[in-house]
């Protein structure tokens, strides 16, 4: 066999039958060759044998592959089943391979997807784009360590303006949650510190407040709290159970409690102060309404007072001062009217009533107590200084009935400098009548008819 036709045989042929091939080139071998045929045949030798070691481990690597995938050690991995070319880019599913899958491709023309539901793990992720977002602030709980000093401000200021809406606004911005009864509670314990105008206003408050942030039972669990802790209460403000009493009964009255709200305690009050609250309470309720009218259980406050009442109080304050010559009394009313910037009605009173007056009695009583005022700090310079030039103003009309006024209010005026009442400027502007003149100049000195 020549090298030409040796390599017209197949790789099939050759591979077929090793041993005869072996045999023959021994045989070749020991024959006549030349050194070049010699040379290049065991060349073929040593190609031949590398190619049957690379055909050998083929055969190991898919036969093991076929037994790990499919479990059955039994195909040849020659045989067609068994056979596997990963290299192979024919399609596996008798069509065109045609970029139809795999990673980041479109996939084939016409196929529809399902839809994928989104993976929060993704980077590329953004909550804000699924479906239907809604924002909404959620603000936490209020803490019952941080109640008091979130809700004392706001019901301090509630004092100063009066205006209930606003607290209901600041309400609605809180989230005090299980502990929305404490806001009563709360509010009612400063009002017992505090001036008869602010309990009223916090009577006001309870009242409008239900139904819109707190109901019925929030004030009643409110002033359970509030009977429960009267012992302690008393201890800065006395009168808390008379106090407490009426804070009960005008919440009833006005639907702030409900209607039963005495009637469970019947019975089942060990405390004497709690006692002495409640039976206030049923005292007021039981009245006609004749007799007292519960939206003035406190009175009216001095900035919700019209202006004819304060000067009625004023004018019977002055009154009974003449009478009983008491100053720590008139001072008790005086404060209670609670209207600083109205003092000088006071004074004007004052001046008027000493003008209207017989003898020096009422002269001397009214410096008294203006004295006291002005020493107390009760009445202010300006407030005196007002009240003195309403009545210089006025003082040609209350001359048509007073006609003396020019005299006595002269007098009046100069004593109350003496003690220190005006001031010497407010004494110079007091207008006198000047003297009627009953002889001419230039007549000799005699008198005329």
């Amino acid at each position: 066999v020549t090298l030409f036709e040796r390599d017209l045989v197949g790789e099939g042929d050759v591979y077929g039958d090793e041993e005869q091939e072996e045999s023959l080139s021994d045989t070749e071998v020991n024959g006549s060759w030349t050194p070049q045929e010699k040379a290049l045949h065991e060349a073929r030798i040593k190609a031949k044998a590398k190619r049957r070691l690379r055909r050998t481990s083929s055969r190991d690597s898919t036969r093991e592959s076929l037994s790990e995938n499919t479990g059955d050690p039994g195909t040849e991995p020659t045989s067609p089943k068994g056979k596997i070319n990963t290299n192979d880019r024919k399609s596996r599913m008798g069509k065109g391979r045609g970029g139809a899958g795999g990673k980041g491709v479109w996939g084939a023309a016409g196929m529809v997807y399902e839809m994928e539901e989104p993976d929060a793990k993704d980077p590329n992720y953004d909550e804000s784009y699924q479906g239907d977002t809604v924002y909404a602030t959620v603000t936490p709980e209020l803490e019952e360590q941080d109640l008091e000093k979130t809700v004392t401000p706001i019901v301090q200021e509630y004092f100063e303006h009066g205006d209930t809406r606003e607290v209901q606004m600041l309400l609605k911005e809180l989230n005090l949650g299980q502990h929305r009864f404490e806001f009563s509670s709360l509010a009612v314990s400063l009002s017992l510190e505090g001036k008869a105008s602010h309990r009223e206003l916090t009577s006001r408050l309870l009242s409008d407040l239900v139904g819109k942030g707190l109901t019925e039972e929030d004030t009643a669990r409110a002033f359970d709290r509030i009977l429960k802790d009267l012992p302690d209460l008393i201890l800065d403000t006395p009168d808390a159970p008379q106090m407490l009493g009426q804070f009960v009964a005008r919440a009833i009255a006005d639907h702030a409690l409900p209607l039963d709200f005495l009637d469970r305690y019947k019975g089942m009050v060990d405390c004497v102060h709690a006692r002495a609250a409640l039976d206030r309470a049923a005292v007021l309720l039981s009245m006609k309404r004749e007799i007292v009218r519960l939206d003035n259980v406190w009175g009216v406050g001095g900035g919700q007072r019209p202006v004819k009442h304060l000067i009625k109080e004023m004018n019977l304050l002055l009154k009974e001062f003449l009478v009983s010559g008491d100053v720590s009394e008139a001072e008790r009313c005086l404060r209670d009217l609670e209207v600083p910037h109205f003092h000088h009605e006071l004074v004007y009173e004052a001046v008027i009533m000493v003008l209207e007056s017989k003898g020096d009695t009422a002269i001397r009583m009214m410096v008294k107590l203006l004295q006291a005022f002005w020493k107390m700090g009760l009445i202010t310079l300006d407030q005196m200084n007002r009240g003195f030039q309403r009545v210089f103003g006025e003082l040609p009309e209350i001359s048509l009935d007073v006609p003396h006024a020019h005299a006595i209010l002269e007098s009046f005026v100069e004593l109350c400098y003496q003690e220190s009442v005006i001031t010497k400027h407010l004494r110079d502007t007091c207008p006198s009548r000047g003297r009627k003149r009953f002889v001419s100049e230039g007549d000799g000195g005699q008198l005329k008819n």
